[in-house]
């Protein structure tokens, strides 16, 4: 695959690049930012405390023990700019007891290089609740430090009281108007939880349990799964080191309230003087305010069910590219065919019209796409351009789909796998099929009764004569040529494949932590890429070649090009495993789903997170951009498939039909028709077009940033179509709109 010019690795974003955890470092997982940095003496302390540095006695004081700490440490730098930013005078660390500000406060910084670390963090988490939400950070360690982590659960009241604080709000919610009531309902599972942890931490078993067995049982359904994690934790020891309690206590719970709603909470809590549940809503809580009026229940429920919440408004408003590249100039050569012909009455053949974006769109720039070279792309080489050409000729005998005009599928169905198929996929000329399976072995399949062939050994290919027409094929070896070839590498069971645009390469991902490239020319393995410390989940090739990108167990993708060993860029900021990966069809952004049941859109320049959705109540599985690069389509264990406008930012449609886990979706060529496959052994057909169309683009400028779903899937469903007994794992529309399907039958 060729080298691409001024690629992507440079010394300036050295910094980018090289972003593996360290064991003492922080991991951002702020919403907007998904680049992980490696920590810096000069920064590790001011982003979270240079705001602590008000009025109050207790702020200034937790503000000089970081100073005392800092300066303990030789981190004078830090000290420096902090006290600069704090406007703190240069003597004020030189005497231990200072005085706080506040008249009379008689509060002092005394003893402070008696701290030590622990004691030290914990009063700068628990002063951290009293102000403005800060930044939130997780440990980047795979053993998180329980001192530090849980640190705000040290310091509680009365835990007989717990039962009664939580019991007064439910009744008071319970009470309140009707479109207030849907709105507050949303503290109750973040309260619980974190109510729930404070009990256990403390050792207090018996209450923690009494509380957990009254009120789990109110909590909505969708979070049954993460209860069933939280019941399991009930002793101080199970904390250390669980991820699934790190999620809880790292990441900020996101809650989207209208100021009305959130102004009764608040009043509420006041008068009844709830320090415990106030604390916490301000310590693990991040409460969205926006005014207008209060949303509806189903508004909730649509964009709610992910670990830590809603989205943040503000995460999902940067400007993102979603338009196509322009395409390169290729004259399209006359058929043999249209050369000659003439018809029986002596009249030249008309030839069809172009409908489709390789005709008159990509012609002139689109407005909202990226400039060409914002991120370098391989240039194309000659066997690019007759696939170009190629591709044009097939889209000119496409067929446009419709309600009325629904496509064939054929089905590809693996019988007798016994190795267990874990992944398929097929070339884009539809030439190739491949599988991965769990006995960790990848077999390619030609579909076309061209079989395959390796290219003949190096003493061979001395003697051909390399100036002849047909050299291409001369370098294949005949005596090589089956159906199939089976390829062996990995060391455990194979979860993702993708194959390169030009069908010369193979990418597979493996729980043995790799991603291996293999040559379709020789069947054999170019590279194994080592970066992923766990399971690789999914892996896919950019639209263009020479890019792809791979996600895992370790809660991060990673952006990786053919001649590099190493990932250029590290994308973290999920909150559990990124379970699937897809490029965007102008190949600057790469959406990722989770475990953690969000879906991510990053930017490949930056490595920014760019857009977060929430709405699936399980972890997702399949994602599909559409032709056009406007919208996404996301399919999860809820068996639910949603249809996300990129450009704002929003959830435009909910189909509504499956009753397993979504496994593959695919829009047609021409974008008009979704396709879905389930574990329920259905295909389904919608109406893509009609949804798109019929979204009200008023509604996209509310300042609330939602709209109301119609549910309207009945309508949108086009078709149903049964397999015997065969998980529909993969789907693939050709050239000319015929759809394939694939999957292992399950006796």
């Amino acid at each position: 695959m060729a080298a691409v010019q001024g690629g992507m690795v440079d010394e300036k974003e050295e910094v980018d690049i090289k972003t593996e955890p360290q064991s003492d470092g922080f991991v951002n997982t702020n919403a907007t930012d998904g680049r992980q940095l490696s920590p810096s003496p000069g920064s590790s302390s001011s982003a979270g405390s240079s705001k602590t540095a008000a009025g109050a006695p207790e702020d200034q004081q937790t503000l000089l023990a970081v100073l005392q700490f800092l300066r303990k440490n030789k981190l004078t730098e830090s000290v420096e700019i902090l006290r600069r930013e704090a406007g703190l005078p240069e003597d004020a660390l030189d005497s231990k007891g200072v005085d706080c500000g506040a008249p009379g406060s008689g509060g002092s910084a005394g003893g402070v290089d008696g701290l030590d670390a622990g004691s030290l963090l914990s009063r700068v988490t628990v002063s951290s609740s009293a102000g403005t939400p800060a930044p939130t950070k997780a440990v980047a360690d795979d053993q998180p430090d329980v001192s530090v982590v849980l640190s705000a659960y040290s310091q509680q009241g009365d835990p007989a009281l717990y039962k009664v604080y939580y019991s007064d709000l439910k009744k008071f919610i319970e009470s309140v108007l009707d479109c207030h009531r849907a709105e507050l309902s949303q503290v109750f599972y973040p309260l619980f939880v974190h109510m729930y942890l404070e009990l256990v931490y403390n050792n207090h078993e018996s209450e923690a349990k009494a509380f957990f067995q009254k009120f789990s049982g109110d909590q909505e359904c969708y979070y049954e799964d993460d209860l069933r994690v939280l019941s399991s934790l009930t002793k101080k020891e199970h904390m250390r080191g669980n991820e699934t309690l790190l999620d809880f206590r790292t990441s900020k719970f996101v809650l989207r309230i209208s100021r009305d709603s959130y102004q009764l909470l608040k009043r509420h809590l006041q008068e009844r003087q709830n320090n415990q549940i106030w604390n916490i809503i301000q310590e693990h809580l991040y409460i969205d305010i926006f005014d207008g009026m209060p949303r509806s229940k189903s508004q909730i429920d649509a964009m709610s069910g992910s670990l830590a919440g809603e989205a943040k408004r503000e995460a999902n408003k940067a400007k993102v590219y979603y338009g196509l590249l322009k395409e390169p100039e290729i004259e399209l050569p006359l058929d043999d065919e249209d050369e000659e012909a003439e018809n029986e009455e002596g009249k030249p053949k008309k030839k069809k019209p172009k409908k489709d974006s390789m005709g008159s769109k990509s012609k002139k720039q689109d407005p909202n796409a990226p400039s060409q070279n914002r991120i370098p792309l391989p240039e194309l080489k000659d066997s690019d351009k007759l696939d170009k050409i190629m591709y044009m000729k097939e889209a000119t005998k496409r067929i446009r789909l419709g309600p009325e005009n629904l496509p064939s599928i054929c089905f590809y169905t693996f019988l007798n796998a016994y190795q267990g198929l874990t992944a398929v996929d097929f070339t884009d000329d539809s030439s190739l099929i491949a599988g991965g399976f769990a006995d960790s072995t990848v077999r390619v399949w030609s579909v076309t009764p061209k079989k395959l062939r390796k290219v003949k050994s190096a003493a061979d290919l001395n003697l051909i004569d390399k100036e002849s027409d047909d050299v291409l094929e001369r370098i294949m070896d005949e005596k090589t040529a089956s159906e199939s070839k089976v390829l062996y590498g990995h060391s455990g069971p194979v979860y993702g494949i993708s194959f390169s645009p030009d069908r010369n390469y193979l990418l597979s991902s493996s729980e043995d932590g790799t991603v291996r490239l293999w040559s379709l020319l020789t069947f054999t393995c170019l590279v194994g890429y080592k970066g992923h410390n766990y399971p690789v989940w999914d892996t896919q090739f950019s639209p263009y070649g020479y890019y792809f990108v791979s996600g895992g167990h370790d809660r991060v993708a990673r952006l990786w090009a053919t001649d590099h060993y190493q990932p250029l860029r590290i994308f973290a900021g999920h909150l559990a495993d990124v379970t699937c990966t897809r490029f965007h069809p102008n190949s600057n952004y790469v959406a990722t789903g989770s475990s953690d049941r969000t879906i991510r859109l990053w930017d490949v320049l930056t490595g920014n997170c760019v857009r977060i959705f929430t709405g699936h109540k399980g972890p997702i599985h399949t994602l599909a951009f559409s032709p056009n690069g406007k919208f996404l389509a996301s399919g999860a264990t809820d068996g639910r498939v949603l249809l996300w406008d990129i450009g704002h930012g929003l959830m435009v449609s909910e189909l509504k039909g499956h009753t397993d886990t979504i496994y593959a979706l695919r829009f047609s060529r021409d974008g008009e028709i979704l396709a879905s496959g389930s574990m329920d052994n259905t295909v389904r057909l919608w109406n893509a077009a009609k949804a798109f169309d019929d979204l009200e683009t008023d509604d996209f400028t509310a300042a609330t940033g939602h709209i109301h779903l119609q549910d309207n899937s009945p309508e949108l469903l086009l078709g149903t179509y049964m397999s015997k007994s065969t998980p529909v794992i993969h789907l693939h529309f050709t050239r000319r709109n015929l759809l394939l399907a694939a999957g292992s039958y399950a006796a």
